[in-house]
């Protein structure tokens, strides 16, 4: 089991390294103004995502992702680490899409920049930029997101156990969701583990911590939240302590919450 997450101060050593991609892994509105020396933007939700399907931040088809990873200069043998601006929150799901390509050398910047910056190393300004085009190639593994339709199958088998990232009140229908027109509650039999919890200073907390905290280690577990983004959090959580198969839904409850046919609890 290959550790997920780097520190600043490794990927400060690794610098140099002519195989090393940096990868700021952009979701948020307005953009922000610096970046890591050399970063390259992944902009997920416009081009690592399918527009095409109404839900957001939707997995894209293997060769559109080929193609835009391509773009950004990336090779087959790359050694990719992604960030992001908050510490650790959409890094994660950069990082979940290439393994779910298979892509290996990936890892995710602990702490992400605010740790970067905090250390004083070489930050730039973000500047459009071009790259020579990379030789990446997906070879997609479709076990690693699962289906509205799997999960409503899993209900019945009780293939795997759902862990639900969103925040407790969200997860319990005791507040409003945030985008119109989606049901309050979660999918029935789902285990709620708030992303925030896994966390601490914009940091994953020590694995032995997480041992103690996080529920269902050795079952297969599929992750939910919002639309897919922070549910890749917890999956690296569970990811640091214990190889036990794990899956995404990529609908996410904007999809279950949205469809009247899929059951609901409360």
């Amino acid at each position: 089991m290959k550790n997920p997450i780097v520190s600043v101060s490794w990927l400060k050593e690794n610098l140099d390294n002519p195989e090393l991609i940096i990868l700021d892994a952009v979701l948020d509105t307005p953009p922000h103004d610096l970046q890591i020396s050399g970063a390259r933007t992944f902009d997920i939700k416009n081009k690592f995502s399918d527009t095409s399907i109404p839900l957001p931040n939707t997995l894209p088809k293997p060769e559109a992702f080929a193609a835009e990873a391509r773009k950004l200069g990336i090779h087959k043998h790359s050694k990719i680490v992604v960030y992001d601006t908050k510490g650790i929150y959409s890094s994660p799901r950069a990082w979940y899409l290439f393994k779910s390509m298979g892509h290996e050398n990936v890892w995710v910047l602990d702490g992400g920049f605010p740790a970067w910056e905090k250390e004083n190393f070489p930050t730039e300004k973000v500047a459009p930029k071009s790259f020579k085009e990379g030789d990446f190639d997906a070879n997609f593994h479709p076990e690693k997101f699962k289906t509205k339709f799997q999960i409503l199958n899993n209900l019945t088998s009780k293939e795997a156990i759902v862990i639900d990232a969103r925040s407790s009140d969200r997860f319990h229908a005791e507040i409003e969701e945030p985008r119109e027109g989606l049901r309050s509650g979660h999918i029935p039999n789902a285990v709620n583990l708030p992303f925030s919890k896994v966390l601490k200073d914009g940091h994953f907390l020590p694995k032995e911590e997480l041992k103690q905290i996080l529920p269902h280690q050795n079952q297969n577990l599929y992750f939910s939240c919002g639309s897919g983004i922070t549910a890749c959090i917890d999956l690296i959580a569970y990811e640091l302590i214990s190889g036990n198969p794990k899956a995404v839904y990529d609908g996410s409850w904007t999809e279950w919450g949205l469809d009247h046919n899929l059951p609901v609890e409360k």
